[in-house]
């Protein structure tokens, strides 16, 4: 596939995934199609890899969360990003977004909510359920640049903090691994310099 070039694939139910780029992988959930088109070409612009689904309960069954395993052809992508509307008919995104943070498996994945409305007991709660950020529509391009490098720099420091904590593992697992520990106990078998040295003095009269 040329380098540009746009590759989708079909998801039950109204969803896309649109593949520009290995970098970031982000699920992008909103009952408007307009919306979710703009959502979308600024996350493409990006450089990001998207899936689009139409309502929260769409994105529960994409997660595997919504207790029907393999209903979701597609949830052993990783995600990096979830970006939600926040009002939407059935599952809201705060629910989305409480939803997720209940979850073991997916409470360390950024939600960012997005809303026409500035509300500020609205965003305060987002805020507060765990949400990373708290978009006003229309989102702009520059607020999708932001995100990214948030999350990729927050990707880079998780990354460093492995890579040190194995390090530190494995620097652990020498120290204590029977190949890192000395046997003495042949030494005895071999005679010391200092008694060689003396050997060597009681024979040179007669060498």
């Amino acid at each position: 596939m040329a380098v540009g070039e746009v590759m989708r694939m079909e998801v039950p139910t109204g969803g896309d995934l649109t593949v520009s780029s290995p970098d970031l992988h982000v699920l992008a959930v909103d009952d408007s199609i307009v919306d979710r088109k703009v959502i979308e070409r600024l996350l493409r612009i990006s450089s990001c890899k998207v899936t689009t689904v139409e309502s929260g309960t769409r994105a529960l069954q994409y997660l595997g969360l919504d207790g029907n395993t393999g209903d979701s052809d597609l949830k052993d992508l990783k995600v990096n990003l979830i970006v939600t509307d926040y009002s939407m008919p059935g599952l809201t995104g705060y629910d989305l977004l409480k939803k997720i943070k209940e979850s073991s498996t997916f409470r360390e994945i950024p939600v960012v909510i997005m809303s026409s409305e500035n509300i500020l007991t609205r965003i305060e709660q987002c805020l507060k359920e765990g949400a990373e950020d708290f978009l006003l529509k229309p989102v702009k391009l520059a607020d999708v640049k932001r995100i990214k490098q948030l999350i990729m720099r927050n990707e880079a420091e998780d990354h460093r903090t492995l890579s040190h904590s194995n390090k530190r593992k494995l620097g652990e697992d020498v120290d204590t691994s029977p190949s890192s520990s000395h046997d003495y106990s042949s030494v005895k078998d071999f005679p010391s310099s200092k008694r060689m040295k003396s050997e060597s003095d009681i024979f040179s009269p007669f060498i």
